[in-house]
């Protein structure tokens, strides 16, 4: 057990939106959306809903108070469809009921008529159509062109990226609770309370500060519930705004498959170049990215995109331009790693290309262009430690890489049916909000006369272990019982100005605040223990086991006499306290600057078997040597690169989204949708800590974690790739993902002759 949540999830007894009893007189909402991707809104006919029994009231666009739009970064979303619908599943009205079934039934009976027009959904058409969210924006250092005319060596290959649904395990939900005064009360499933704060200021034409969001914990969000929890949070408090009554929303499985955004799908064209020693010269990329009908958070996705464009790698002419392209399918959004490895997959997939054309093994290339200490990224961050360099050769000792490598020559050279492959996986991923106003946070810590202490601060627990972070925190710094230690529910009236859990940054920038609010009260502890004492204030008073001691031997009191004592002398025992992060800032008009605090590096080796008959394959192995820093909690850091390993390889391999011409989403259902299990997971993980690590931007030299690992996920398909080709010398790869079972069996037979498949049959009595 990692906290006191993973005790209350195995008995079921943690609450989640859904689960918050609900006031008298709620209402219950459902959504009426749009069945088409692209078109006009005719007429839309209320009147049969209207007579079913038990609906009190639908909402369109005409009934907001304030503006009817939520975009965040970007005006161009809004709350309800007005005379045209740009994807199928946007909101055109909320329906209120006694029930949820009666709701349902009133929708159901709600007749639109349409105008259609063509849809876009693929975002090269829409590129050419000129339907682009923003600008396009640039990175760029050096002098591509005159690289490539240099080199000795040049590629070029296009790379098509699969989305990802988040599938977390609490789909969107809301209950809003009107208060006195025009205020309202916000339970929502959100990683953005202030986002959701801000919308509903601006569509219900409140002040910020009559809105309240609370937000316990979630049931999982993956990036997901960072800017696309707003929808549903403004629709209640829309309706509760309304009627005066109570509202709940929450979506079921279905809907919020077809009416919320994923990770985004990219199309990718490169161009590399090398030198004869196989150093990379030159890297020129484009990413058209498929950001949906609205921009969301798209054009920040495609920022960290280009932000990570060579992965680990120093290559001294860059060129990586990205186009926000719009399309007509829900708005895609944040998912774990945030366009990182949408990134880090086209570079790898270039530089496995070269090895392939090459005849040499792609680790050459790899390890030849690590970045090293004192290098500097194109956009202007210098490079201060060598992690990137140790993490991979520690990875290569530590698992046995060459052993590995010889032992997959010798079965493969024994098996005809059954290939294995191996490769290695560095990352480099910078930590910091790339907007750096957002890398700021608070927190408020209460220490009660029974000794107990409370925590509050902008971190959303939603089962990445963050709170048990801010337990630990507490506990290290008063050497106290974890078990007195308490973190409040995420609320914007205790920390106000939140900004989103998200970025892998929320233990750091929380963490940090909490660090510093506990020693100002630490602090004024020891000030008061030495006037109480007659000591000078330079004793060293030390807190050990809910013990003080002076000098480490002496027993001056206990933990609770002392804020008892402390109480009734009138110290103050709260504390409020900010951090922000130092030493970042990026210029957008030329994109430079120092947008990172740091970077969490590490390696992984992939290891799998291809059964060459049916397509189907296993990951035998991912073996990770990854930079922790000090890790805060271990047993949590682990756990959490263990999942995103999993989620990572479910990206490259199984989860595959598919959409039709008409904007249709068709793996609608977990029957069409396929994530790993038991049965898919590698079958050993194993993770090793860096060692003689730390970080001076992280709370106790600790580093972040949620997001790094996920890239590991991308060795299996290489590895993978490697097994295919070992059957398949004739194969000629096209780099899509994610790489099926179906897809599999597609590269295996590649360009062979009828003959040769009779060959195949013919061996398969011995396999």
């Amino acid at each position: 057990m990692n906290s006191s949540d993973d005790i209350k999830h195995v008995k079921g007894e943690s609450v989640f939106v859904d689960d918050i009893p609900t006031p008298s007189g709620t209402l219950f909402s459902t959504v009426f959306c749009s069945s088409i991707a692209h078109g006009k809104i005719v007429n839309l006919d209320f009147r049969e809903a209207l007579k079913v029994p038990g609906f009190v009231k639908i909402i369109t666009y005409k009934d907001i108070p304030g503006e009817n739009q939520i975009g965040n970064i970007i005006a161009d979303e809004s709350l309800l469809a007005e005379d045209k619908v740009e994807y199928i599943g946007e909101p055109i009205a909320l329906i209120l009921a006694d029930s949820k079934l009666t709701a349902n039934n009133a929708r159901d009976k709600i007749k639109i008529e349409y105008e259609k027009l063509a849809p876009i959904t693929d975002p090269r058409e829409a590129f050419k159509a000129g339907s682009l969210i923003s600008a396009p924006k640039i990175f760029e250092m050096g002098d591509t062109e005159k690289a490539f005319a240099n080199s000795e060596y040049v590629f070029n290959d296009r790379v098509e990226i699969g989305g990802q649904e988040h599938l977390y395990l609490e789909t969107q939900g809301t209950l809003a609770i009107p208060s006195e005064g025009n205020s309202i009360k916000i339970f929502s499933s959100t990683q953005s309370p202030t986002v959701v704060q801000k919308a509903i200021s601006k569509v219900l034409n409140l002040n910020m500060h009559q809105v309240e969001v609370d937000v316990l914990r979630l049931g999982g969000a993956f990036g997901g519930k960072e800017d696309q929890a707003t929808p549903w949070a403004a629709m209640c408090a829309l309706g509760a705004f309304l009627t005066k009554r109570p509202v709940k929303l929450i979506l079921n499985r279905h809907e919020d498959l077809y009416m919320t955004g994923k990770r985004h799908p990219y199309s990718v064209d490169y161009k590399i170049g090398f030198s004869k020693d196989f150093t990379i010269t030159a890297y020129k990329v484009d990413y058209y990215q498929n950001a949906g009908a609205c921009a969301d958070l798209s054009t920040a996705v495609l920022e960290r995109t280009l932000f990570h464009a060579t992965n680990s790698y120093y290559i001294p002419n860059v060129k990586a331009t990205g186009f926000s392209c719009k399309t007509n399918l829900p708005p895609n959004t944040a998912f774990r790693g945030f366009g990182g490895p949408q990134a880090m997959f086209v570079i790898e997939s270039a530089i496995h290309k070269a090895a392939n054309e090459l005849k040499i093994p792609a680790s050459i290339i790899q390890e030849k262009n690590l970045i090293k200490e004192g290098e500097k990224f194109y956009y202007g961050q210098t490079i201060k430690e060598n992690k990137a360099v140790r993490c991979w050769k520690e990875a290569k000792s530590k698992f046995n890489f060459t052993n590995k490598q010889n032992e997959i020559n010798q079965y493969n050279s024994t098996n005809t049916l059954s290939k294995k492959g191996i490769s290695l996986m560095p990352v480099c991923f910078g930590i910091s909000f790339t907007s750096s106003f957002l890398n700021q946070a608070s927190a408020l810590i209460h220490i009660y006369t029974d000794a107990s202490i409370s925590i509050s601060t902008a971190a959303v627990e939603m089962g990445q272990g963050v709170n048990e972070k801010m337990i630990n925190i507490v506990s290290e710094v008063f050497s106290i019982e974890k078990s007195i230690i308490r973190v409040e529910s995420t609320n914007t009236t205790r920390v106000a100005n939140t900004s989103p859990t998200a970025a892998s940054s929320a233990a750091d920038l929380n963490g940090n605040a909490v660090l510093i609010a506990s020693e100002i009260l630490k602090e004024r502890l020891i000030h008061f223990i030495c006037d109480s004492n007659n000591l000078s204030e330079g004793s060293k008073i030390n807190f050990k086991n809910g013990i003080i001691y002076l000098n480490e031997k002496d027993k001056l009191t206990s933990w609770n006499e002392l804020i008892l004592s402390a109480y009734l002398n009138r110290i103050s025992l709260s504390s409020q306290a900010y951090y922000a992060t130092p030493d970042i800032y990026f210029d957008r008009k030329i994109n430079q600057g120092n947008p990172f605090a740091y970077y969490v590096c590490g390696t992984a080796i992939t290891t799998v078997k291809v059964d060459c008959l049916r397509g189907i394959y296993e990951i035998e192995a991912v073996d990770v040597v990854h930079d922790f820093g000090k890790s805060i909690n271990a047993q949590i850091d682990l756990g959490q690169a263990e999942g995103a390993i999993v989620q990572g390889i479910g990206w490259m391999t199984l989860e595959e989204l598919v959409q039709n011409a008409e904007g249709e989403l068709k793996s609608n259902s977990l029957s069409t949708y396929k994530i790993p299990d038991i049965y898919t997971a590698p079958k050993s993980i194993k993770v090793e800590f860096l060692d003689d690590s730390d970080n001076p931007y992280g709370p106790f030299n600790s580093k972040a974690i949620g997001e790094p690992p996920f890239m590991y996920g991308i060795g299996a398909y290489f590895a993978l790739a490697n097994a295919i080709s070992e059957f398949n010398p004739k194969l000629k790869l096209n780099y899509s993902s994610p790489l099926t079972n179906e897809k599999c069996l597609m590269m295996l037979y590649q360009n062979y002759e009828d003959n040769e498949l009779e060959i195949i049959s013919q061996d398969k009595e011995s396999y």
